[in-house]
């Protein structure tokens, strides 16, 4: 996760003490188990995971984009179930990468790290490069306005082989305006798009992150497959595609540079 605060730090779990948590001020950003790269704590995290999972035949390299990296939890993944999968991680604050590299195992060769803002690299990237990109960008707990518009978005578009998958980790509140305006700026570039997340926060009981998760093609996320995934997971989770989709946006409207410079530059706060 792209981090922007004074002094990260990483802390050990007590309760599992190979486990340590990425902290920027106060806020859990990622979280590795430094013994096992598959075991992934977060829910949002096991759902992007299940979606790169589901993207290619299972260990198949891809070329991976990560924007945001924290601890580097989904590269450690990506690289214990793809190896070989040339990956390239972009984190804004080298603090972080500093830490990262200090305190953790060291990553594969083929996993490479650039001190980057997301959208300057994505103005960078060669296109139809990557078979995967994932966007994890916190500045502490709130995601930067200029990555979140429809010109951001079609930039990441531009970088996707046509049969790519895009990710985005995305935290909001009940009644989730944030997501559904998040939701309608991924569908006014990609052809399929998906969300998932615990059936509670469907249902706008809680707090917490959803998963969007979009592709160039129609019809090319595995929707059934990650429905009966997420099903399974510890936390229980839904997925909303084509028509629930639709119910869910509701008229939002998507983001752009535009409408996201006139108003304050940041979604929800976290509740206290």
């Amino acid at each position: 996760m792209e981090v922007d605060a004074h002094r990260p730090e990483l802390v050990v779990d007590p309760a599992r003490p190979t486990g340590r948590t990425l902290l920027a001020a106060g806020v859990e950003q990622s979280y590795v188990d430094v013994a096992d790269p598959r075991h992934l704590r977060f829910e949002y995290v096991r759902r992007m995971a299940a979606v790169a999972d589901l993207a290619a035949p299972t260990g198949r390299p891809l070329d991976v984009l990560h924007l945001g990296g924290g601890a580097l939890t989904l590269p450690r993944y990506l690289a214990a179930t793809r190896p070989g999968s040339a990956q390239l991680v972009v984190e804004r604050d080298p603090a972080v990468v500093d830490l990262v590299a200090r305190e953790l195992p060291a990553l594969p060769a083929d996993v490479d790290v650039r001190v980057a803002d997301a959208r300057d690299a994505l103005a960078d990237a060669p296109p139809g490069g990557h078979d995967l990109v994932l966007a994890d960008i916190y500045r502490a707990a709130r995601m930067p306005g200029h990555v979140t518009t429809v010109e951001f978005v079609a930039a990441v578009a531009r970088t996707l082989r046509p049969d790519g998958v895009y990710l985005v980790n995305v935290t909001d509140l009940p009644p989730l305006v944030f997501a559904r305006v998040q939701a309608a700026t991924l569908r006014a570039v990609f052809a399929d798009v998906c969300l998932v997340a615990d059936r509670r926060m469907l249902r706008g009981r809680r707090y917490g992150n959803l998963v969007l998760a979009a592709a160039p093609r129609a019809g090319r996320l595995p929707v059934a497959r990650l429905a009966a995934r997420a099903a399974k997971d510890p936390v229980p989770g839904g997925v909303l595609h084509a028509a629930t989709l639709d119910a869910f946006v509701a008229g939002a409207r998507p983001a752009t540079d535009a409408t996201v410079a006139a108003v304050d530059d940041r979604p929800p706060p976290r509740p206290a």
